[in-house]
């Protein structure tokens, strides 16, 4: 960062605890940021003339007479076609040995979107995921979490949507990747040719957990350029939302605050809506959409993270995995969208909705069929059948590694019916039946 003439540099620091520091400063402004010591620091709360700074790489050797220099302005980032295919830290400087991104410079973290220029969501995004694409439609403007355990494989799946979906620009906001993670996602994008349509910006585990708190506003700053100027659909891709939330809790824990549940800090439920509530859909055909994952410490879906996340989204994604085909899947009965009928059977073809209901309830009679085995109850043919059906339709449509598109899907759906049961077994309107069911 370099000084300007005429900046205040103060000397004299009143407190300091592990992650903050406080001195008596006039002129500055709340979400400034400063060089405390040489380290980079943001203005988090201001008391008449008291200011108290959040350092960044934390407050380790800073003595009481440190130089405190006030940038005059808050995070920023350059905005411009050139972010494309870039990667960036939590300041929105490059990593990728790339040049500095020329363009207009925003402040990050703005207002969500006034409610009047919004449109209610109405496009199809299509993931090649037929786990989220056939039961859990996501819609452009949709915000929703994936919910999963900390060992399961959410950044592959998250890296796969990033290739998968129909969208004019992905933006990843990586937050405590370890450099196994953050190199995997940077192989995986260089390898497929699509780096020219995906930006991302990456704060690992070798970086303070403060920076965290940036990179949410640093994508979604950059994602509102694309979608307002350029009318884009930008899908934001956000992991891990939890390991935000723990870099919250430490600043507000420094900062002396009494934690709220499962010592979050009071302010949990507004500091995640205000990145959830950027996703948006504007009548001019710009969309930003946010999936995010949400990792779950012991399968705890009670925990204050997972809690206030499930109030603010539109429903969310579960995955495990499957012990029957040896496979994860995206759960059919735990995860759901809530936008979905916006778009099936309407951008989707008209069966959509009547195969996703019927394989999602003979998936049912499939569980009910295993609790009646491990019961010692004798099996009827029927649930024989469903047995073989739900083995299937997890192997074929829910596993996270089916690529196809929504017809395909469909067409697999119908196929998979007429291995295993009769018409009139599956529940379909007849003149559905009639046009899709295969012809042996």
């Amino acid at each position: 960062m370099e000084k300007t003439a005429f900046q205040k540099i103060y000397t004299k620091i009143s407190q300091i605890t592990k992650a903050t520091c406080s001195l008596e400063a006039t002129d500055v402004g709340y979400g400034e940021l400063a060089i405390v010591n040489g380290k980079l620091a943001q203005v988090v709360k201001i008391i008449g003339g008291l200011v108290t700074l959040q350092v960044f790489g934390g407050t380790e050797g800073i003595p009481t007479n440190a130089e405190v220099t006030f940038l005059g302005k808050a995070p920023s980032i350059k905005v411009s076609e050139d972010l494309a295919g870039r990667f960036f830290n939590a300041y929105g400087d490059p990593i990728d040995g790339g040049p500095a991104v020329e363009g207009e410079e925003r402040i990050i973290g703005g207002p969500s979107v006034n409610p009047v220029r919004r449109k209610q969501p109405s496009e199809l995004i299509a993931t090649g995921i037929a786990g989220i694409d056939l039961n859990n439609t996501l819609v452009s403007g949709q915000k929703i979490p994936f919910f999963a355990d900390p060992d399961q494989p959410f950044n592959q799946v998250m890296a796969m949507v990033a290739l998968r979906a129909k969208t004019d620009k992905i933006i990843l906001g990586g937050m405590g990747l370890t450099n196994d993670d953050y190199l995997f996602y940077k192989n995986v994008f260089d390898n497929a040719g699509a780096l020219d349509r995906i930006i991302s910006f990456v704060n690992t585990t070798d970086n303070p957990p403060v920076e965290r708190l940036l990179v949410p506003d640093m994508a979604l700053t950059a994602a509102e350029y694309f979608a307002v100027e350029k009318n884009e659909t930008v899908l934001v891709l956000l992991t891990d939302m939890t390991l935000y939330a723990d870099a919250l809790s430490i600043v507000s824990n420094r900062m002396d605050q009494i934690p709220s549940k499962d010592s979050m800090p009071g302010s949990l439920y507004s500091d995640l809506a205000k990145i959830y509530e950027k996703a948006v859909q504007f009548p001019e055909g710009g969309s930003i959409t946010i999936i995010a994952v949400t990792t779950l410490s012991g399968g705890d879906i009670t925990h204050a993270i997972p809690d206030n996340t499930g109030y603010i989204t539109e429903g969310q994604l579960f995955l495990r995995r499957d012990s029957d085909v040896g496979k994860v899947i995206v759960d059919p009965f735990r995860s759901l969208s809530r936008l979905k009928q916006l778009v099936i059977g309407k951008k989707t073809r008209e069966d959509h909705p009547q195969v996703m209901n019927s394989a999602v309830r003979l998936f049912a009679d499939a569980a009910n069929a295993k609790t009646k085995l491990e019961n010692g109850f004798d099996l009827t043919d029927y649930d024989q059948r469903c047995l073989s059906f739900a083995k299937d339709y997890s192997e074929k449509l829910l596993a996270i590694d089916v690529n196809i598109d929504i017809d395909q899907m469909l067409n697999t759906g119908w196929n998979l019916f007429n291995t295993h049961f009769k018409p009139e077994e599956v529940g379909i309107k007849q003149e559905l039946v009639d046009k899709y069911w295969p012809k042996n």
